[in-house]
């Protein structure tokens, strides 16, 4: 008889009340599983009772006091009669970023498998302090040594939901850059990936808003940017070439600020565009953001990434990172959920070449911020599930009759019988959290799952790197960060 999965969860913002929580509802029907506990800031426990009233969720709440740095110990110690008295064996970690290695830490200590939503972590400061950029690789590599330590004793889970790894058009395009590796012996040669969601925020609301914060010293690369930073890898890893492994990572980052965004559009700019209705949420003039956005976090970045062996440089990876892009935005109060709708509008696009062999692109592009609605339609380009793959081969030395393949998401929905009323994300999302539960109850082994945290490593180091190139390019020119 399998046993319940007893869970934790902690944070109860807009990515658990969107896909955690219904996501842990509807697996029910497959798997022993219920939320014995979840965890959120008193300043927000009001917000959270109405929604857990209103959704029929009967789950014990616990508010406690914001802190940074390391869990309280108070806190600490309530959670582990918690979890002694109460049987838990696993946790949702589904926090600000910032205290995503403080409740990591906590788990592990106890031996508790744990889900968690990316970036593994990120620190206050790290656009600007040296120390706190090392520190997210430092992070890391200390979860997975505490998570290692212990693994002969109690094999565990420890999972970084990017659901990209589960995501059946990037499972596609892995499985087709494998096929050209194991017929060429040819490694992924470049990859050029841009990411944009068009959250636009006006000046105040960059001091003032805390979801998603620039105002904590990091911003769009602790945000979606992880995604990119961790399909990119995936990417490049695929071929799994052991000779032609780089043995070194150079990374050169070009941040946009808060202080340059003002820049792009000034406070005269925004009064005449929304007319009289800027005066209404104009906290800040432009001379006093100048002082307030000094080492605030990334609005936009661009990363170039060289891959190197026995110092030789062997690909290019850039990457494009935008929160300052196409929106639906046109209002100037801001929605109440800052997750989805608010203007926010998704562009994504990869492109990746195997040498003279292959050239894979990834296209997709939405055109609506409203996503709670979705039919066949929404395959189309502008659509809310629009995702398109190109696949260009050289067909004289790979045979095949097509030099070029055209593959949509509409196609891949009729082979594997999606949902097409709901977001392809958010059922990738789903299979996150049933591959959790899955390998919790005994059903998978270890090596079959995607995104355990000791395949991160890359990932992480792009992300701390990225940061440190753009601190030391400040203090003394160096644009170079190696790892």
């Amino acid at each position: 008889m399998k046993f319940v999965t007893r869970i934790i969860l902690v944070g109860i913002g807009p990515h658990s009340k969107r896909v955690y929580l219904p996501a842990l509802t509807q697996l029910k029907q497959k798997f022993e599983v219920e939320i014995s506990l979840a965890i959120d800031i008193k300043p927000e426990a009001s917000k959270i009772a109405h929604h857990f009233e209103k959704n029929d969720y009967q789950i014990k709440t616990l508010f406690i006091d914001p802190f940074t740095g390391q869990l309280p110990g108070a806190l600490r110690d309530d959670l582990n009669e918690f979890v002694k008295e109460n049987n838990i064996n696993a946790v949702i970690i589904a926090t600000e970023p910032s205290v995503h290695h403080a409740y990591a830490e906590w788990a592990l200590s106890l031996k508790l498998h744990i889900l968690m939503d990316k970036p593994v972590s990120t620190r206050e400061n790290a656009v600007s302090d040296p120390l706190q950029a090392n520190g997210i690789l430092d992070d890391y590599q200390q979860l997975l040594q505490l998570y290692n330590d212990f693994q002969q004793e109690k094999s565990t889970i420890f999972s970084i939901n990017v659901q990209r790894r589960y995501h059946p058009g990037f499972q596609y395009v892995m499985e087709r850059i494998k096929e050209v590796s194991a017929a060429t012996n040819c490694p992924v040669t470049a990859i050029h990936s841009s990411h944009s969601d068009g959250q636009w925020r006006l000046p105040s609301e960059i001091v003032l808003q805390d979801y998603h914060s620039y105002n904590k010293g990091h911003g769009k690369m602790s945000h979606s940017g992880y995604h990119i930073f961790d399909i990119v890898s995936q990417f490049y890893d695929a071929p799994a070439i052991a000779a032609k492994t780089p043995d070194e990572m150079e990374v050169i980052s070009s941040l946009v600020l808060p202080e340059g965004f003002i820049k792009q559009l000034n406070e005269q700019d925004y009064e005449a565009n929304f007319k009289g209705d800027y005066k209404q949420v104009k906290v800040y003039d432009d001379a006093e953001l100048v002082n307030i956005f000094e080492d605030y976090g990334e609005i936009d970045a661009t990363v170039l990434v060289r891959l190197l062996k026995d110092g030789v440089n062997m690909a290019n990876i850039t990457i494009n990172l935008l929160h300052n892009s196409f929106s639906r935005r046109d209002w100037v109060i801001p929605g109440a959920d800052l997750y989805k709708g608010n203007g926010r509008v998704k562009h994504e696009y990869h492109n990746i070449q195997q040498g003279p062999f292959q050239n894979i692109q990834i296209h997709s592009y939405q055109a609506k911020d409203k996503h709670q609605h979705n039919d066949k339609r929404d395959y189309k380009v502008g659509g809310n599930n629009h995702f398109d793959i190109y696949i260009f081969r050289n067909i004289g030395m790979l045979g095949g009759k097509h030099p070029l393949e055209v593959i949509t998401m509409k196609d891949l929905s009729a082979l594997h019988k999606f949902d097409d009323s709901k977001l392809l994300t958010e059922q990738a999302k789903t299979a996150v959290i049933a591959e959790f539960l899955g390998f919790i109850q005994g059903d998978l082994d270890k090596k079959d799952l995607k995104s355990n945290i000791d395949s991160h490593l890359n990932s992480v180091k792009m992300m701390s790197a990225a940061y440190l190139s753009h601190i030391q390019q400040k203090a003394a020119g160096n644009l170079v960060a190696n790892i």
